[in-house]
């Protein structure tokens, strides 16, 4: 994935108990711009008016009232005041962070790239707090009158303009990062697809590897639904074998030549030949089908999505890819976790070391997207069973089985709330496998073992209850202990025998990073696309795009 190398969006309520009083000293907030004062000369954009409610990317607006209130409540100098106003006057001070069912990706985006970059023994904020307690609401609306969700957003882009302002130390690439950002109108997506290629490099200030790549394939698809009136391909009426020869053929070999698979643009035989088998391998590849070669229904259903769709995918994720890290960001170690796409990626120095199959949470247990660090692994781990599993599943199961715990290595190890506390021991059956990688975050996610190694060879892998399994822990936990020779395989052999639980802490720590892209750069320079598992495109295309 990545060319070489979500939504857990909560929704959100009134908050009951979170009215808090945005008149904070600036201590106890987000720093202001450097001390040394600045010149207040800059910019000045006036209000864009012209973005009405129904075309508006949120549909939460903020009174500039309130504005005013927080510049002059936090005291802020007048170079940071005038972004502020330029940040709202150009999206007609909607909000940029929430819409009335929640946080916004942006949101999200930039909270985990604020903690991707920032060091991570910082201590957090209010705001880090709050994000967290957002986040882990289960059903809240936001409204553009709670104090607290106010205070949110203002802190939100207080911290954005303050970040901007390390990242661009050119006042005119700043002023355009702040402004271009965040969408604040929804537009046709092949409008907004043409005048993203027409844009060169030099105007392009958001460029990073990811986002640079993906770009470069949007051509493909915006030519393809700006000049091609495509039919659907019927649905086989028989298993095509190789050898065969159809008039259906000839059909399918002209859209894989259109999608890039099928090499040979000048084919247009109706023979199943090898050619042929060999372009429905690569199109299954980047569509994350089964890879056999076969004329399937599945590859006739993605062979029949519109270019239109397509050209909103790309579109989509390189809204995601702006808030990827720039290349001077890169770390030592780095984990990606892609959760549509089923696998982890490990590079080094920026230079890919493996790629590992692993399993995501399912639907209603959505691993949720955000940066860590790893510092630790855990061998032959304890599960501490949470207790939504404990009331949902294994009390139903003792109620059937009494001996259902012993079978299944758990204990009783007290009460909390009127249930049971459960743990299962270490050991072959053991939910988190032989070892567990740990990251510290507010949302007890961590990576693991597993013992069920049969669904890692599935197609879609989304069984978890958040957690993720990767499928070669072994493997994964090698690499992390390099810089400690110390833990060579015999004594890892050796610690995995006791059965015993036993924690060691990295040496060199290596960032995580979890997200959601349903389409990017493969690495033959074709497009990848993924089915939307949790519907983070849904919504994200109802806020983007007009139609």
């Amino acid at each position: 994935m990545f060319c070489n190398d979500g939504r857990l969006i909560v929704t959100i309520i009134l908050l009951c108990g979170l009215m808090a009083d945005c008149r904070d000293k600036v201590q106890q907030n987000e720093q202001p711009l450097p001390s040394k004062e600045k010149k207040a000369e800059g910019v000045f954009i006036p209000r864009n008016t012209s973005i009405r409610p129904t075309e508006a990317y949120s549909d939460l607006f903020l009174d500039s009232n309130n504005l005013e209130t927080f510049i002059r409540d936090q005291q802020l100098n007048d170079t940071l005041a005038r972004y502020f106003r330029n940040f709202y006057n150009n999206r007609n001070f909607q909000f940029a962070w929430f819409a009335s069912d929640g946080l916004t990706e942006q949101a999200l985006a930039f909270s985990t790239l604020y903690n991707y970059s920032k060091d991570s023994s910082i201590h957090r904020k209010w705001l880090d707090g709050q994000l967290d307690s957002l986040q882990n609401l289960d059903s809240l609306t936001a409204s553009a009158t709670n104090p607290s969700i106010l205070r949110t957003e203002l802190q939100m882009t207080w911290r954005f303009i303050n970040y901007l302002d390390q990242r661009y130390p050119d006042e005119q690439e700043k002023t355009a990062a702040v402004l271009q950002y965040v969408p604040a109108r929804r537009r046709d997506p092949l409008e907004m697809a043409k005048q993203i290629l027409s844009d060169s490099p030099s105007k392009d200030k958001t460029v990073n590897m990811w986002y640079d790549a993906l770009k470069s394939q949007l051509h493909r698809y915006v030519d393809i639904a700006s000049t091609t009136n495509l039919k659907d391909l019927p649905r086989p009426h028989r298993n095509f074998k190789k050898g065969v020869r159809a008039r259906f053929i000839v059909a399918l070999k002209q859209r894989l030549i259109l999608t890039g698979e099928l090499e040979n643009t000048k084919d247009t035989s109706a023979l199943f030949d090898d050619e042929l088998q060999k372009a429905i391998r690569s199109f299954q590849a980047n569509h994350g089908l089964e890879q056999d070669g076969k004329i399937r229904a599945s590859l006739i259903r993605e062979l029949n999505v519109p270019p239109t769709a397509r050209v909103r995918q790309i579109l989509m994720n390189l809204e995601r890819m702006i808030w990827m890290p720039p290349a001077q960001d890169d770390k030592e170690k780095l984990i990606l976790v892609n959760i549509p796409e089923f696998e982890l990626h490990v590079s080094e120095r920026s230079h890919k070391v493996f790629d590992m199959n692993i399993v995501v949470g399912k639907e209603g247990h959505s691993t949720v997207l955000f940066s860590g660090q790893l510092d630790r692994i855990t061998f032959n781990p304890f599960w501490n069973v949470p207790a939504s599993i404990i009331e949902k599943e294994i009390l139903p199961e003792i109620k059937e089985n009494k001996n259902y715990l012993k079978e299944h290595d758990m204990e009783i190890t007290g009460q909390r709330d009127g249930l049971p506390e459960i743990r299962q021991m270490p050991g072959e059956k053991n939910e988190l496998g032989k070892m567990k990688f740990l990251f510290p975050n507010s949302f007890s996610i961590y990576l693991h073992d597993s013992p069920h190694k049969d669904l890692f060879s599935t197609t879609e892998r989304a069984y978890s209850h958040g957690c993720i399994r990767v499928a070669d822990a072994r493997k994964l936990a090698s690499f992390l202990l390099e810089p400690m020779p110390e833990w060579d395989d015999k004594r890892i052999d050796g610690v995995l025998a006791t059965n015993m639980e036993q924690t060691v802490r990295l040496k060199q720590p290596a960032s995580v990073l979890i997200c959601y892209f349903t389409s990017w750069r493969g690495g033959k320079n074709l497009p990848e696309f993924r089915k939307d598992i949790y519907g983070h495109d849904d919504r994200l295309a109802k806020m983007l795009f007009t139609n």
